[in-house]
């Protein structure tokens, strides 16, 4: 744990400044060190509380180079940029308490974390050698990565489905269960350290957005939109880090043509004026885990030094429903009743909400529940049923709606912040924006 606890050193000396500074961002050696290591402590540490949780004694996972089930991609080492040849994964719970095997029934031990057990002077058949082994440990129950509502834990191929089920003696077949669950809670769920590492990552993020939203990026009159997505995309790479979806910035201004537009729908290019209040939808890749943040910022008119009083106003209604929203986490509460208490209470104080947000890490829309989708605000079927719990991370994302009269038009406050769920509560690790930004 000492490397780790080196990092989290420099991360508890972040200084507050509205640049990102490089040292930061660790070089990719140190990366690698990095990811190897939580992969292993997450592993070792993690795995085995949530096979146990989920009642699963076995947990196979098997993958094609370049075909890689989602979550085999989590657990590949940082040597490894895809799987090889054919990848067979084998997590099992022994049943007298002996600490977790896993074990890589394939030519290759998987990096330092999965020996190689394929013999093939003994089982020349590859899936041979994998029904030996279930034979050998004789499980309840096999996990297999199959599910109908979330593409995540749904990893494992129809060929590769077909391959498994044909080789297996009826005997087995019968304790084949979906790993749906077991899937989701490797993927939802972040160890003490990554809790830890992502006030770093959300500060990076937070930091290039003031970065592109300053005179040193956008000048009235001249500067458009995609300008400022397109300089997103250049200071990521000068970084050293990645994007996983391309930015959009948007803007709404106090004129009749600027209508709202349908989230189905990206905006074009405008050119980007005083007066305009601007929208950016943005998101980093770094050390595995991701970011996912929606701010807005203020051109201010000649003579201007704040945000007008009518835009703070409108802004803090979207505040508020962040908070109704996030108070509304229970552990075990599906996503389909937060969001249905959320927007009960947003309505009771008069807020015209729209709630959309979903769990982050490993992916930028990761698995666990879903709370809303922009077009499915009933809820939604499957995804939605999933049920909150501790230690899960997730992008706060919705808007609501305020009539600007100065404008004459409805505005939306379009937000989205990364924040932690734990037994304690819910939290930003960087904070959220709290006012709209003014660009200086």
């Amino acid at each position: 744990m000492r490397f780790f606890a080196i990092i989290l050193f420099v991360i508890m000396h972040l200084h507050a400044n509205a640049q990102v500074d490089p040292s930061w961002i660790m070089p990719v050696r140190e990366r690698a060190e990095w990811v190897d290591k939580m992969l292993e402590y997450r592993i070792d540490s993690l795995l085995p509380q949530l096979m146990e949780r989920e009642g699963v004694d076995m947990w196979i996972l098997i993958s094609r180079e370049y075909n890689e089930d989602p979550v085999m991609k989590t657990m590949l080492p940082s040597s490894w940029l895809s799987a090889r040849r054919r990848t067979m994964m084998v997590f099992n719970r022994p049943k007298d308490g002996s600490p977790l095997e896993k074990i890589a029934i394939a030519r290759y031990s998987v990096g330092s974390l999965l020996k190689g057990e394929w013999n093939i002077d003994v089982h020349p058949d590859q899936w041979e050698a994998l029904v030996s082994y279930i034979e050998s440990r004789d499980p309840s129950n096999i996990a297999i990565n199959i599910s109908e509502d979330f593409g995540l834990a749904d990893g494992l191929v129809q060929t590769e489905y077909k391959a498994f089920m044909e080789k297996l003696s009826p005997k087995y077949k019968d304790r084949v269960i979906s790993g749906e669950d077991i899937a989701i809670a490797w993927l939802e769920t972040r160890s003490e350290v990554e809790m830890e590492i992502y006030p770093l990552l959300t500060r990076i993020g937070h930091n290039i957005l003031k970065e592109a939203f300053s005179s040193e990026v956008i000048t009235p009159g001249v500067t458009s939109t995609d300008d400022v997505v397109w300089w997103l995309r250049q200071r990521v790479v000068e970084l050293g880090l990645k994007t996983w979806f391309h930015p959009t910035v948007s803007l709404q201004r106090g004129d009749d043509a600027n209508k709202l537009r349908s989230f189905s729908t990206r905006p074009g290019i405008q050119i980007i004026e005083k007066g305009d209040l601007l929208h950016v939808d943005f998101g980093i890749t770094y050390l595995r885990l991701n970011t996912d943040q929606q701010q807005h910022f203020y051109v201010p008119r000649d003579g201007e030094t704040t945000v007008p009083d009518y835009l703070s106003v409108a802004f803090e209604r979207g505040n508020r429903l962040q908070d109704i929203l996030t108070e509304s986490f229970d552990i075990k509460k599906s996503g389909n009743e937060i969001l249905s208490d959320a927007l009960t209470q947003a309505e009771k104080e008069g807020i015209v909400a729209s709630i959309y947000t979903h769990p982050i890490g490993f992916h930028g829309h990761a698995a666990g529940p879903t709370i809303g989708m922009w077009d499915q605000q009933d809820g939604v079927p499957g995804k939605g049923d999933y049920k909150m719990y501790y230690n899960t991370a997730y992008s706060i994302e919705l808007n609501a709606s305020s009539e600007i009269e100065e404008w004459g038009k409805i505005i939306r406050i379009m937000l989205e912040e990364d924040g932690i769920f734990t037994k304690d509560g819910f939290y930003y690790p960087d904070g959220r924006q709290d006012e709209i930004y003014l660009v200086k």
